[in-house]
């Protein structure tokens, strides 16, 4: 097995993605507690902070094109080639990355959810569904379908809600390497992903009137993932000069946000294709490049912090601001103290998830990737007779 060095992380990236993140946190504390009535809502006018807002989902549309963009990638760097691809250690590395962390937030919803505290249990399906819900709830996001368990139980549960996505990728990343080691050949792979890409506009336009499929189906979402593979495959052919690298990261740079704050609504069939491809060309343009910029300096350093503690952050803020809604409810929050809170919310977030990672995440990965490893070698000392 041909086991090249991991490339460093891309600071561009992490700033990007820490973007992402910030994006449905937003979201999320504004669906909880409101911030169009709040001095930032009185600055901005409603109209602007709806538009930041409310249209958080285009966060995860853009995690989606870094994720495909980033593990296709380490393929190319750690394999050379797509066919070559090791499934076994694979699997192993995205199981070492997502169960630690995934696992210790599950357990603790499961946990204070069968105490039957609000927003940690089923009480959002009506009726409220029972405790005993989380065997099924549970098994569908460990197996990747939690999002079709959403289109038929409905928004069921606060805290695991926001766990379909996760569904979304591993599944796309279940089929990848399958996908790889069947068909062999980069152009035929490549090819499914310009499937995935024409197929997610029409699957969104035959759903635009059902939020569960058009936004968290598997159709609806492929696209952004194979977007960000088919960047992977075309970066290293595409050799433009620094000069053209910035030309690019700054033409999708404003593209990114017009379409973000042109919204979701209304756009539901190509929205979310506009915002991959706009994500995706800030990839290409940020791809080998190592000239410093305003994304590298220390003003981006929290959304570059972010990025790095990004899968942390997406596990564990939902399980903070349930603790918070339990503390004061929307009604009890006074207009002055939205942004406090908010700014709780995002330390509570933030230091939850440096722990997790810093305790549980990193430590659980690299114990299993050595494990792995160890076996491996064994058994290629056994089969080599020594």
């Amino acid at each position: 097995m041909n086991h090249h060095t991991a490339s460093p992380r891309n600071a561009r990236i992490d700033f990007l993605r820490g973007a992402a993140i910030a994006c449905v946190l937003l979201l999320h504390f504004t669906l909880a507690f409101g911030l169009v009535n709040s001095p930032l809502g009185d600055l901005l006018g409603a109209a602007a902070i709806k538009a930041i807002a409310f249209n958080g989902n285009y966060g995860v549309t853009i995690f989606f094109v870094i994720s495909g963009y980033l593990i296709t990638s380490g393929i190319l760097t750690r394999w050379g080639n797509l066919r070559q691809i090791d499934i076994r250690y694979f699997y192993v590395m995205r199981a070492a990355r997502i169960l630690p962390g995934l696992l210790l937030a599950l357990a603790i919803i499961v946990v204070l959810g069968v105490l039957d505290i609000p927003y940690f249990n089923n009480g959002d399906a009506k009726p409220p569904l029972p405790a005993s819900y989380f065997g099924i709830a549970i098994a569908s996001i460990l197996t990747f379908w939690h999002n079709v368990l959403m289109q038929s139980a409905g928004y069921f549960n606060y805290c695991l809600n926001v766990y379909w996505s996760l569904s979304v990728e591993e599944m796309f990343y279940l089929c990848l390497p399958l996908l790889c080691l069947l068909l062999r050949r980069t152009w035929l792979i490549a090819g499914v992903c310009l499937v995935a890409v024409v197929a997610g506009p029409l699957y969104r336009s035959a759903h635009a009137d059902n939020e569960l499929y058009f936004m968290y189906g598997y159709l609806a979402c492929f696209d952004a993932i194979a977007i960000g593979c088919l960047s992977a495959l075309l970066a290293p052919r595409l050799p433009l000069p620094p000069q053209a690298r910035r030309m690019l990261r700054l033409a999708c740079g404003i593209a990114l946000p017009v379409i973000y704050l042109r919204g979701i609504g209304g756009h539901e069939a190509f929205g979310f294709t506009a915002i991959a491809l706009a994500a995706a060309g800030i990839l290409l343009g940020a791809h080998g490049e190592q000239q410093p910029g305003w994304t590298t300096g220390r003003l981006a350093a929290p959304l570059r912090w972010a990025g790095r503690h990004s899968y942390e952050l997406y596990l564990f803020h939902v399980i903070v601001l349930a603790a918070m809604r339990n503390i004061l409810t929307r009604a009890e929050l006074s207009h002055a103290m939205r942004l406090p809170w908010l700014a709780l919310f995002l330390a509570c977030s933030a230091l939850a998830a440096m722990l997790v990672s810093r305790h549980i995440s990193e430590p659980a990965n690299r114990a299993l990737r050595g494990w792995y490893r160890q076996r491996k070698d064994a058994a290629v000392l056994i089969s080599s007779g020594g």
